[in-house]
């Protein structure tokens, strides 16, 4: 997948696809069936994206609510088959575009699309005052076709982030995996830490969740991807999710002990899905109470990954 950070003096290679336009956060299967609308169209598959996601731009002090970092994303993006991947820098001056310059200096001049397909809730310009039959009026005056795709639902829910943080909030990862299509996952990094689980036989591959919305703290059952170097491959595990009130006062992190493995992480790029919520963080009276604790959350994560 060709990556771009800009739509500025593109060469003509990188222009003319069909392209999904979106945030694209999760990429759920409301995201999916955007993107799928976008191919076969006697063009190269794009998606058109931002970085940092305006949310994040307009409100840089809220709390943590991505799903999933850019690079995630662009992963994943990658494992649908985009061919395109343009990561907009969402600055000062793109948000000042109106509707009309925004699809005229970016979509036409820029990028060159062929075709855009968007959702139906999609809302662009300056002060989010173009909609989705805006672009669909400009693209037709600019000379690109616009397909204006209709929100995905299963039953009454429509598949949203904001629907797919709820369920995650409350500890339903099960519900949120039936809204995006796969599973769940944080990814990045194992890094060092205070080396605990070790001492307690439960060494643990430890993971910083900073930036992104926070799933309910506890423990959970897990599958693991080592996405790279000696012990590259799928296993089971089960982790800790929180701030370890053990062990006084932590910045949120994840901690994921892997069964049966033996090996050194630090630095290896892992991917952990969560499968489902076994319980909430507790603190307990003694370090004993918390190893059986951890014995029993084992045992049950072990015949719940057996299952799947």
């Amino acid at each position: 997948m060709l990556k771009f950070h800009h739509w500025r003096d593109l060469p003509e290679t990188a222009r003319g696809a069909s392209v999904a336009m979106g945030n694209f956060d999760g990429v759920h299967r409301g995201h999916q069936y955007v993107i799928d609308l976008a191919r076969d169209r006697d063009a190269p598959l794009g998606i058109v994206t931002f970085e940092p996601h305006p949310r994040e731009f307009f409100a840089p002090d809220a709390p943590p609510f991505r799903l999933m970092s850019a690079e995630t994303r662009a992963h994943r993006l990658d494992w649908l088959g985009v061919e395109r991947l343009y990561e907009l820098p969402f600055t000062r001056d793109l948000s000042d575009l109106s509707a009309e310059a925004f699809a005229r200096d970016v979509l036409t001049q820029g990028l060159g699309v062929s075709h855009v397909v968007i959702g139906a809730d999609f809302c662009f310009g300056k002060g989010r005052t173009g909609t989705a039959q805006t672009l669909a009026d400009l693209g037709a005056e600019l000379g690109f076709g616009v397909t204006i795709a209709p929100l995905q639902k299963e039953g009454a829910h429509v598949f949203s982030s904001t629907a797919i943080r709820r369920a995650l909030s409350e500890g339903r990862p099960r519900d949120a995996a039936t809204m995006l299509g796969h599973w769940h996952r944080i990814d990045g990094p194992v890094l060092h830490g205070e080396k605990r689980g070790r001492e307690l036989g439960y060494p643990t591959a430890n993971m910083s969740i900073t930036g992104l919305h926070p799933p309910r703290f506890g423990v959970y059952a897990v599958q693991v991807d080592v996405l790279d170097g000696p012990h590259q491959g799928k296993y089971h595990g089960v982790a800790s999710m929180g701030v370890r009130p053990m062990f006084g006062q932590n910045l949120p992190n994840l901690e994921t002990f892997i069964f049966d493995f033996k090996g050194d992480l630090y630095g290896t790029p892992l991917s952990v899905a969560l499968i489902e919520h076994l319980r909430d963080e507790m603190r307990f009276d003694s370090i004993e109470g918390l190893i059986t604790q951890m014995d029993a959350d084992s045992a049950r994560a072990r015949a719940i990954l057996a299952g799947i």
